[in-house]
C-alpha cells in the first residue's frame, strides 16, 4: 500500500529523530549495570561504611548516656548526628549508581542531549491521549517483560533461600560480626547470580528495543521521495535546469564557430572546430564539437562565416572523443592538424591575395 512503511530510515531522518530526541535505549541494560556496578562498590567500601557506622553508634550512644535531660536541642543534635552519619556512608553509592545510570544510558543513546525532548507539550496533557498510550502495544510488552521478570527473580531467590535456610537458622549461635559477614557474602552470590539471569533478559531486550526503534522510524515511500526532493532538489527542476545550462553552453559554443580556423568533419555525423592563434596558442584549441544535427548545425554556421570545412573521418571522431571544450587537442593529432592548418592558411592566403 502507499502509506505502509516499508522503508528503512534515511540518514537524515535518523539525525532528525536525534534532534527531537527520539533515540531507543534498555532500561534493562541500565539497571543490570546500575545493579552489579552497586553491589561489587559496596562490597570493596564495605569495611570503610561498616567503621564509619560502627564510630558513630559508638559516639551516639555514649552522648545519650552523657545527656542530663531529653530536651529538643539534644534530639536535634542526635539527628543531626544520625543523618549525616548515614547520608557519608551513602553518598558513595549514590554517587556511584548516579554514574554508573547515566554512562550506560550514554552509550546506548551516544550522549544525546535534546532539550526538545524535555520541553512542555500541551498534547503531553491529553487524557484520551494518556489512556490511549496506557493500552498500546508497548506498554503492554513492558508489563509481560515485568510480568517474566518477577517470576524469574521469585524462582530464583525461592531456590537460594530453600538451600541456605538452615545455615542461616545455624547463625544464631555464631557472633554476629561474623554472621552479617556470611550474609553479606551470600547477598553478593545472590545478587550475581541473579544478574547474570538477567544479563540475558537485558540482551534480548536491547535487541527487541532497537527493532521496535528502527520499526518506528521506517518510512513511506513516499517520504523518502519528498526528503530527496527537499535535500537533492526536485529532479524535474534540476532537469530543466540542466537542460538550459546545455542550450546556453551550446549557444556559447555556436558562437565561436565563427572564430575558428578550420572545421573537421565525419562528413555528417561528427564536427570539429578549431582555432590556432600563433600569438596566444600553444596549440590548436577545439572550440567547438557536435555530433549527428549538432554537427551539421556547426558545418552550416562554419560554411555561412567562411571557415574551411574539410574532411576527415578518423580525425574528426579522434578529436571529438578525446578533447573537451576549449582545450588544446592531445600532442598525437599535432603533426596532421599541422597539416591541415598550414594548407587552410595558403588557401585563405591566396583568397585574400
Amino acid at each position: 500500500m502507499a502509506g505502509e512503511k516499508t522503508e528503512k530510515a534515511t540518514p537524515k531522518k535518523r539525525r532528525d529523530e536525534r534532534k527531537e530526541g527520539h533515540v531507543f535505549s534498555s532500561k534493562d541494560v541500565i539497571a543490570v549495570v546500575s545493579l552489579l556496578g552497586v553491589f561489587y562498590c559496596l562490597e570493596a567500601l564495605f569495611p570503610m561504611i561498616y567503621k564509619m557506622l560502627r564510630t558513630a553508634m559508638v559516639r551516639l550512644i555514649q552522648g545519650v548516656a552523657e545527656m542530663d535531660e531529653l530536651s529538643l536541642a539534644n534530639l536535634r543534635s542526635v539527628g543531626m548526628m544520625s543523618v549525616s552519619t548515614v547520608a557519608g556512608a551513602a553518598l558513595p553509592i549514590g554517587i556511584i549508581a548516579c554514574t554508573l545510570a547515566i554512562v550506560s544510558t550514554g552509550v546506548q543513546t551516544k550522549f544525546i542531549f535534546a532539550t526538545k525532548s524535555v520541553s512542555f507539550k500541551l498534547s503531553n496533557l491529553n487524557i484520551l491521549k494518556g489512556i490511549k498510550n496506557l493500552f498500546s502495544t508497548k506498554n503492554l510488552v513492558e508489563l509481560l517483560k515485568a510480568i517474566i521478570k518477577v517470576v524469574i527473580l521469585c524462582a530464583v531467590l525461592y531456590q537460594i533461600i530453600k538451600g541456605e535456610i538452615e545455615t542461616v537458622a545455624q547463625m544464631m549461635d555464631i557472633s554476629i560480626q561474623v554472621s552479617a559477614s556470611y550474609m553479606l557474602k551470600e547477598t553478593l552470590n545472590m545478587v550475581v547470580r541473579i544478574s547474570m539471569i538477567f544479563v540475558v533478559i537485558a540482551g534480548f531486550d536491547y535487541y527487541y528495543q532497537r527493532w521496535s526503534y528502527e520499526k518506528q522510524i521506517r518510512m513511506t515511500k513516499q517520504e523518502v521521495k519528498e526528503e530527496y526532493k527537499e535535500t537533492e532538489g526536485n529532479p524535474e527542476i534540476k532537469g530543466k535546469i540542466r537542460n538550459l545550462q546545455r542550450t546556453r553552453a551550446r549557444n556559447r559554443m555556436m558562437q565561436a564557430v565563427p572564430d575558428a580556423d578550420v572545421i573537421i568533419r565525419n562528413p555528417t555525423h561528427y564536427a570539429v572546430a578549431l582555432r590556432y592563434d600563433i600569438d596566444n596558442d600553444n596549440a590548436p584549441v577545439l572550440v567547438a564539437k557536435g555530433q549527428d544535427l549538432l554537427a551539421l548545425r556547426i558545418i552550416e554556421i562554419g560554411e555561412q562565416n567562411g571557415v574551411t570545412v574539410i574532411e576527415n573521418r578518423p580525425l574528426a571522431r579522434g578529436i571529438y572523443a578525446s578533447t573537451p571544450l576549449d582545450c588544446e587537442i592531445p600532442a598525437e593529432y599535432y603533426g596532421v592538424v599541422a597539416e591541415i592548418l598550414v594548407q587552410v592558411f595558403r588557401m585563405n592566403n591566396k583568397k585574400m591575395e
